[in-house]
């Protein structure tokens, strides 16, 4: 099956997802407004985006179970694995729509943020914690008479929790008004992207697929947290380089990280470079929304050579996954191959 393929039948289960939880509404009486309201909400913010992490969920299951394809799967297996990839898509759309209004963003995938649509504003709040709850619902429908119940349940809790933690620490070291370089290191960007992107992107996915395939054991959990967790600081620490670096015909958008003063690899990695007279130059023109200073940044980024240092170190990082891939113990039931299926998506990618 294609990747076209597989989203589009990843896709036919959201609506049957909507009516659940509309029926569940309609079940305490709801006004028929505020069940039109909340249908709104999940259809404007959980199914427009690449879908990446909710059919990784599939993905991975689909590996651990020895699967050819996802036409292996009979249409009650393939529904419950593919409602526990979009529990993960409504944390990312509760994600999403409290930052967007932390940020002040204007737009997200193409349309106006959440927040921004007309009659909206503050109520975007309380519909990002109807995103959220409506996963614990959903895991209570179809997965509490399954005996690792309980770890799904503490699973989502403890990479919530880990999740803000690295927004928080985000928030307070790089705010878009208060641009202070001194707050900026290696070491916090390198907790800021493994809390706030590589637990929730990518051991979540993997982990939620091992609970239901049971292949949960805590040894095989913790070789796919080693591996999964320096890959996902991979990708984002790719993101940053491509956001600065790369072309926008080929990543789709034109990069904001320097104007939006964000605490990226670029920057730390140059802050740890530079002389004098170029730190001065980046304190001075560093998170400015003008296209002048935002060059002069870009400018110095060039004369140290980051990009090189990016490339160094991404061959470096990926030689060192692939060894740690290769030495997988997979006596228990785990798949090295989940752990290839994530590297190879990223190495070298474009966008």
């Amino acid at each position: 099956m294609s990747k076209a393929e597989s989203k589009s039948k990843f896709l036919a289960v959201f609506p049957k997802i909507v009516n659940e939880l509309q029926s569940i509404l309609k079940s305490y009486n709801m006004s028929q407004e505020a069940i039109d309201w909340f249908t709104n909400n999940l259809n404007y913010n959980t199914p427009g985006g690449k879908l990446n992490r909710g059919l990784s969920v599939v993905d991975t299951y689909v590996i651990l179970k020895n699967y050819t394809s996802i036409n292996d799967l009979s249409t009650e297996e393939y529904e419950k694995v593919a409602i526990l990839g979009w529990c993960i898509e409504l944390l990312q759309a509760y994600f999403l729509v409290a930052d967007d209004m932390m940020d002040s963003s204007i737009t997200r995938r193409g349309q106006p943020c959440w927040y921004r649509v007309e009659n909206v504003n503050q109520i975007a709040i309380n519909d990002s914690f109807m995103l959220e709850a409506s996963i614990y619902v959903l895991l209570k429908n179809h997965f509490r008479n399954d005996p690792y119940y309980v770890d799904l349940i503490e699973l989502f809790h403890d990479i919530t929790f880990k999740t803000e933690l690295g927004q928080l620490l985000d928030l307070i070291t790089a705010p878009e008004d208060n641009v202070n370089l001194s707050n900026f290191s290696l070491d916090k960007h390198s907790f800021i992207v493994i809390y706030k992107t590589a637990y929730y992107s990518f051991y979540l996915p993997v982990a939620l697929a091992m609970y239901m395939a049971n292949v949960s054991n805590e040894i095989d959990l913790k070789q796919a947290h080693d591996i999964l967790i320096p890959l996902g600081e991979y990708f984002q620490i790719q993101d940053d380089f491509l956001d600065c670096f790369g072309k926008p015909e080929d990543i789709g958008k034109i990069g904001t990280d320097i104007q939006d003063n964000k605490c990226s690899w670029i920057i730390n990695t140059a802050l740890t470079l530079a002389d004098k007279e170029q730190k001065q130059l980046l304190d001075n023109n560093y998170g400015q929304k003008d296209a002048a200073k935002e060059k002069i940044c870009k400018d110095i980024f060039q004369n140290l050579k980051i990009d090189q240092i990016y490339h160094d170190y991404e061959e470096k990082i990926v030689n060192e996954l692939k060894q740690k891939i290769s030495k997988v113990d997979q006596s228990r039931g785990f798949k090295s191959e989940v752990l290839s299926v994530f590297l190879n998506k990223i190495y070298k990618r474009k966008k």
